[in-house]
This record gives C-alpha cells, sequence and structure tokens, in this order.
C-alpha cells in the first residue's frame, strides 16, 4: 500500500528515534504500550526538530499546522500553532488535530488520561531555546531540564500506571542526566546554533572560553570541565538501579534500558578521553547491554 504524503510527514520524524542513546518503544513491550511510547516521542521530536530547524524541507509540517510553508523556518510561530494543536488533541468538542502525528497522539491521550502540561513544558523548553542560549548556573541548567527532560521520565509513568512521588523524584534525576549527557555529545553541534548548555560557573572554574569549544579538538581545559560534567550525570544516574527495581515485568528492562544508554553514552565519552568536539561519542551495542545488565544487577540488590 501506498503511504500518504500524511504519513510520510509522521515517519520521517519517528525514523530519528534509531539515532537516541536509548531505545525508545522496544520490541519486548505491550503492543499498546509500545504505540503510545512512540505517539509521545512523535510528538517530542516533532517539537524538538521545530526548535532546532530541523524539519523535513517542502514545509509539510507547517501545512499541517495552518501555516503557509514559508513560514517553517519561524520557529515560534511555529511552536505556536503546535501549541494550538496540541489544545485540539485534548479538547473534547470541535476540530480534530491537525498534524498526522498530533492525530496519533489522541488516542494516547484518552487511553492513558495524560493532562497537557508534560506536552506544553515540553514547547516552552524550546521556545526557551529560542530565547536563551546560555545559562549561567547549573540550576539555571536544571530548571531547562525540568521542562525538556524530566515532563518527557514523568509520561512514561504515566503512560504505564506507575507513578508515585519517589520514583517521579528519581525519574527526574535520570532524566536531568540523560539531557545533560546529550548536551555532552552535542557540544560543538549546539555551539553551532549559538548555544551553550555548558553552565558558565563551570567554564569559568576551568578556564574554558567560547573559543576553546569551538576549536576542532578538545585541550586540557575542555576535556577536565567535560569530565567534570559527566561525574555530575553520572552521580545523577545512580538514581536509575533503585527505580528500576521499583517496578516489575518489562517496564523494568524498559527503565534500565533508559539508564543503561545513559551510561554507555558516558562511557563513550570517557573512551574518547572526554574530547566531544569533534563530534558526539556514540555507545556501542554491545556496551549499551553491559551497562544494562550492570544496571539490573544493581536494582536486584537495592530493592
Amino acid at each position: 500500500m501506498t503511504s500518504t504524503p500524511q504519513a510520510r510527514t509522521g515517519d520521517a520524524t519517528l525514523d530519528k528515534a534509531a539515532d537516541e542513546n536509548f531505545p525508545v518503544a522496544p520490541f519486548f513491550l505491550p503492543r499498546a504500550w509500545r504505540d503510545d511510547l512512540m505517539a509521545v516521542y512523535g510528538f517530542a521530536r516533532l517539537v524538538d526538530d521545530i526548535g532546532d530547524g530541523d524539519l523535513a524541507p517542502g514545509g509539510a509540517d507547517a501545512r499541517h499546522l495552518g501555516l503557509e510553508p514559508g513560514q517553517s523556518d519561524d520557529r515560534l510561530a511555529m511552536l505556536d500553532a503546535l501549541e494550538a494543536d496540541l489544545h485540539r488533541v485534548f479538547a473534547t468538542t470541535g476540530q480534530e488535530p491537525h498534524h498526522p502525528l498530533m492525530t496519533a497522539l489522541r488516542p494516547t491521550v484518552r487511553r492513558r488520561a495524560l493532562t497537557p502540561e508534560p506536552f506544553i513544558g515540553l514547547i516552552e523548553a524550546n521556545r526557551q531555546d529560542q530565547k536563551v542560549r546560555r545559562y549561567a548556573t547549573y540550576e539555571e541548567l536544571a530548571a531547562y531540564c525540568e521542562l525538556s527532560a524530566n515532563t518527557v521520565g514523568r509520561l512514561v509513568l504515566a503512560l504505564t500506571g506507575t507513578t508515585s512521588p519517589e520514583r517521579v523524584r528519581r525519574s527526574d534525576a535520570v532524566c536531568t542526566a540523560l539531557q545533560i549527557v546529550e548536551h555532552l555529545q552535542d557540544v560543538a553541534e549546539d555551539l553551532a546554533r549559538d548555544r551553550i548548555y555548558l553552565p558558565a560557573e563551570d567554564m569559568d572554574r576551568f578556564r574554558v572560553t567560547e573559543a576553546d569549544l569551538a576549536r576542532p579538538t578538545a585541550g586540557a581545559s575542555v576535556r577536565a570541565l567535560i569530565a567534570y560534567e559527566v561525574e555530575r550525570a553520572s552521580e545523577l544516574l545512580n538514581e536509575g538501579p533503585p527505580l528500576v527495581g521499583s517496578v516489575n515485568g518489562r517496564l523494568k528492562l524498559l527503565l534500565a534500558g533508559f539508564v543503561g544508554g545513559g551510561r554507555s553514552a558516558l562511557t563513550a565519552i570517557s573512551a574518547a578521553g572526554f574530547d566531544v568536539l569533534p563530534g558526539p561519542p556514540k555507545p556501542t551495542k554491545p556496551s549499551m547491554l553491559r551497562e544494562v545488565a550492570v544496571v539490573l544487577r544493581r536494582a536486584r540488590r537495592e530493592r
């Protein structure tokens, strides 16, 4: 069967799941969970692609959101239009959602009784990306991660019916860590977009300048800074095994995959000598599997 242009618009976004540090909706999960996770991932990926200017060429996403194709590059207008479409997802009367990924999200929202706040948080994080390009302190960066990453972890707990205050606390730590890991991998790419997610207070501490981050390879001061941030993310990921140990069945494997993916990405950064400037150090599949096994063993001990 030939796919429609609408379906292809969604597929182009969902295909990016293969490039993540961790499996988004692995095969061992029940089909309903996989469908719901991919629906949420599709929304999150679309928001990020709008915020980063990584939409597929041709303006299809803008047309779906009720804008002119030429407005694809107007990121704030696109985010506003996406938020309007999000309200259609949650509305009980009126128009159906316009974008195919939003149409796919609606059954998940209804089936799992999700609330709009986490989704709005993701949009707001990308609005912030258009206005805030440097972070003075770690606390400022953590507040950004609260919108851009922690909301996703909370959605996973909501989708699987496992939300509790302690799980949310541990999930927030893990998700902040995963966001920091992604920032460390993408230092050069982010700088090309005039964004720096390394706190200025840390850069000052290690005497790192923006010019240092623009070099093709990292000097000693940059490597020391990245090593410091790796240790910070690693400490946050230590909340992962207790979180994994608090759930059962296939969800345990899913959460172990998230935590193990973050740990293996940190291992890749360390193996590169903390030089992230030539390009993002990527974890290997064997490394990820080893780290998942470590997480599961620790989870059993900490139950």
